[in-house]
Order: structure tokens, then C-alpha cells, then sequence
């Protein structure tokens, strides 16, 4: 049994994507509910949402959609938490899209009593120039490629969820919650997922230093959970192979980080697009 949150902010243009994909999911071992949170949106996200409320039930799945004033991220996440009927718990943003065999490959690995988190393998997408040649370069860093992210979905079951309370108001939920957990408690599904990035060098830089700025954030108010980061320090050699290998991409990544170090902290939230 699995509760899939949404939290969902003026994604009219995306949201029927990535509830048509999901609605595609194989057959999952026990029931689904899905909440759709819309999130002081100034568009027809909560409408177009609610036209896949049939497919959902013709499938026997739960189907919601909460039309809530601006809460941030986080308060929509905590608000689908509230009305979730299901333990297990995952939590996918509007603008993926999952592949058949992701959902019941995360129910499958979460359906034990022990702790666990999951996710997929994700496929950065872009669809400009530079962002395509970045995401070529970040998909083969070891973190992206050897780890479980979890950007863009992320899953507990029902032990796992227990490790927090409320979402707190922090800038990046998706590093926090992931690592509530130690290495060997987070699985890796062999199911595949579309996350798109930011369009655009400036798009990129201000989207990056907001997660830089999040990831710091996590160390300065949770230094605790720093004891459960695996994130791979790449070696010069590797660092070296993947220059050579992609030397457009290096060069792409190398202006974007270095841009990143220059830019100012953000404001207030940025879409990781």
C-alpha cells in the first residue's frame, strides 16, 4: 500500500504528463493512492489534475486533488502527508515522468519492516544546448551514477517514515530525507525516471546555487545526518577520464560551477527548472 504525493505549483503545462505516466505504472503489489497537491496555483493545475480522477479508479487506485492557498513545497508535502492513507509514502514531483516499472519496483524493495528508502534511476533531461551538454557531464559524476539521488522521486515505507515528523522548512526536502537513512538502507530500483533540469546558463546557476545554498542549510541545522552522506569524491584520474571523454560537457560544468561560486544567495524558492 502506497500513498504517491504530488506537490504541485503552476504545473498546468506538466502535471498531465506526469499523472499519465504514472496512471501507466504496471501492475503494483497492493493498493495506490494518489494526492495531488496544488499549491497556490495560478493556473489550472487542480483542473487538469482532476481529469485523471476516472483513469485512477478504473485502475482501483485512490485519487485526490487538494487545492491549497501558497504553502511552499514543503507545506504541500506536509498537507499530502496529512490526507495520505497509505504508510508508505512517496514523494514525486510534477514535472517527472516514471517509467512502467518504477512504481511496483519501489513498492517490491520497500515491503519490509526494516527501514528503507527508495528510488529510480534517474535520466537528466534537457532539451537547449548548454543544458543538454550539462546534463550529459552531472549524469556521469559518481553520485549521479553510482548512488540513489532521489532527485525529482523519492520513497519510504512505513519504518522509514517514522525517521521525521513534519517536512521542516528547509530548502531541500529530497537531500534531507535522503539521508535520514545510511547508505545500505537506500535502494536503488532498476526502473528509470525523466527529470528535467533548468533551461539556460542563468536558469542553471540560479537553480544550483539554490541547491547548494539547501545542501548547506542541511549542514549547518542537521550536521547529525552528515554521518550518513556517501557522496563520492571523484578521483583525479576519474575527473581526468571524464574530460577527456567529454570535454564540451567538462567545460559546460566547470562555467556553470564556477558561475554558481560568484552568485549571490537566493531570495526565495527557484523551480529546479
Amino acid at each position: 500500500m502506497i500513498s504517491v504525493i504530488i506537490p504541485a505549483h503552476n504545473e498546468a503545462a506538466l502535471i498531465g504528463g506526469c499523472l499519465e505516466a504514472l496512471l501507466a505504472s504496471d501492475p503494483c503489489p497492493g493498493p495506490v493512492e494518489v494526492i495531488v497537491v496544488a499549491n497556490g496555483c495560478e493556473d489550472r493545475t487542480a483542473e487538469v489534475s482532476a481529469t485523471f480522477g476516472d483513469a485512477a479508479h478504473a485502475r482501483g487506485w485512490a485519487f485526490q486533488v487538494l487545492a491549497q492557498p501558497a504553502l511552499g513545497k514543503v507545506g504541500a508535502l506536509n498537507a499530502g502527508d496529512d490526507a495520505a492513507s497509505h504508510p508508505m509514502r512517496a514523494y514525486l514531483d510534477a514535472d517527472v515522468t516514471v517509467s512502467p516499472k518504477l512504481l511496483p519496483g519501489i513498492m517490491t524493495v520497500l515491503d519490509k519492516p526494516q527501514p528503507a528508502y527508495a528510488s529510480g534511476q534517474v535520466r537528466i533531461t534537457a532539451t537547449g544546448r548548454v543544458s543538454r551538454r550539462y546534463a550529459r557531464f552531472w549524469a556521469r559524476v559518481p553520485f549521479m551514477s553510482r548512488g540513489v539521488p532521489g532527485c525529482g522521486i523519492f520513497a519510504v515505507n512505513a519504518a522509514g517514515r517514522t525517521r521525521w515528523d513534519r517536512f521542516p522548512p528547509i530548502i531541500s526536502d529530497d537531500t534531507y530525507v535522503r539521508l535520514l537513512f545510511r547508505p545500505e538502507e537506500r535502494h536503488l530500483v532498476p526502473a528509470s525516471y525523466d527529470w528535467p533540469i533548468a533551461e539556460g546558463h542563468a536558469a542553471l546557476v540560479r537553480v544550483r546555487k539554490r541547491q547548494d545554498v539547501g545542501v548547506a542549510e542541511i549542514a549547518r541545522d542537521y550536521p547529525q545526518l552528515l554521518a550518513n552522506d556517501d557522496k563520492d569524491r571523484i578521483s583525479f584520474s576519474g575527473l581526468l577520464w571524464l574530460m577527456i571523454s567529454d570535454p564540451i560537457g567538462f567545460l559546460t560544468y566547470a562555467d556553470i560551477a564556477r558561475a554558481v561560486r560568484r552568485a549571490p544567495d537566493p531570495d526565495g524558492w527557484s523551480r529546479g527548472r
